[in-house]
């Protein structure tokens, strides 16, 4: 009389929706960091060029403004 449990099951399958809004959520906040150190650099705190400050600025605003809005689109299609 064996009464083991048999393998564990998963409570919760795999939803891709929720991977690619936490995808999303992700893409935004390194975006938002991107722009913080482009700031910082631009407001003299950091001591690195102000052409590394200005691309930082530039690719931060492309993460959180246009990036997500591409991936949406991606995976709205590719379904």
């Amino acid at each position: 009389m064996d009464q083991r449990d048999p393998a564990p099951h998963d409570p919760a399958p795999h939803d891709p929706a929720k991977a690619r809004f936490f995808m999303l959520q992700a893409v935004r906040l390194s975006g938002v960091a991107l722009g913080v150190l482009g700031a910082l650099i631009l407001g003299g705190i950091l001591p690195l060029p102000e052409l590394i400050g200005y691309l930082l600025l530039a690719f931060g605003a492309f993460d959180v403004f246009i990036l997500p809005t591409i991936l949406a689109k991606r995976w709205s299609s590719s379904e």
